[in-house]
């Protein structure tokens, strides 16, 4: 990043050590929000950034959501979106839904060493978003942030699909066969452990997926390519464009396997 923005400081802010925080948000205008997956506790971490950015003026935050975060207690951005509210602080809320990278992070290591995705989802439907396309809302919100104050907009891809027309997709892309197993929700929890995912972060992610069975992530909503003024990115697309994430994982097994 100094190579490409060499007149631009660099400061080091540690979500959980606060003493970062002022020298991160000294001459700051504006914050872009994302919380790590990692943390659950949001209260001493993301939340008191925001209280301290308000202190340093900091005249606008985004904060990258999820879909449906404002009716869902369970998941740690309903308590930052609320707290963005009774802070009074200049902000703009994205709701995106599952992001078409989770095929090349969360569900990568599943699709490279067992050729298949294993999901909580039964037969639920996701309208994928790229999060290149998050990027480009939050830097038009950044770029006109009076336009946007106080908005929430929720973000998708063009079209929902289902996981075996996920598999499908990547089978037709990488040219070896690769499934989609509907799993149960205390055999993907058991999964996630073995994986070492924290137990937080499973439980959340288990919730989230278990969501999709009930429709949670299958509209399509409209506002992203209204921002842009352009078509929303495809999971065709995506896929297309990183085949290579899913190409250097052991050899595949044969369908029915």
């Amino acid at each position: 990043l100094r190579e490409r923005f060499p007149g631009v400081p660099a400061a080091r802010l540690d979500l959980g050590d606060a003493r970062t925080f002022d020298a991160a948000l000294d001459g700051a205008a504006a914050l872009f929000l994302l919380r790590p997956p990692q943390i659950a506790r949001v209260g001493p971490t993301l939340n008191a950034l925001v209280d301290r950015a308000a202190r340093h003026d900091v005249r606008h935050v985004v904060f990258a959501s999820v879909t449906g975060a404002e009716h869902n207690p369970v998941v740690p951005h309903h308590r930052v979106e609320r707290h963005l509210r009774a802070a009074r602080v200049p902000h703009t809320v994205l709701r995106p839904g599952f992001f078409a990278q989770n095929l090349a992070d969360a569900y990568r290591r599943d699709i490279l060493e067992d050729h298949r995705i294993y999901l909580p989802a039964g037969t639920g439907r996701v309208a994928f978003v790229d999060t290149r396309d998050i990027g480009d809302v939050a830097a038009a919100v950044l770029a006109d942030p009076a336009a946007h104050r106080g908005a929430a907009y929720t973000l998708t891809g063009p079209e929902a699909l289902d996981f075996t027309q996920v598999a499908e997709l990547l089978t037709e892309a990488l040219g070896r066969p690769v499934r989609y197993r509907a799993a149960t929700v205390g055999g993907y929890l058991r999964h996630l452990r073995r994986r070492r995912v924290p137990v937080t972060q499973a439980v959340v992610q288990t919730v989230l997926h278990t969501g999709l069975r009930r429709g949670q992530a299958e509209r399509v909503d409209p506002t992203l390519p209204l921002l842009l003024g352009r078509p929303a990115r495809t999971l065709r697309d995506y896929v297309t464009e990183h085949r290579d994430r899913w190409t250097d994982g052991p050899p595949p097994q044969k369908m029915g396997e």
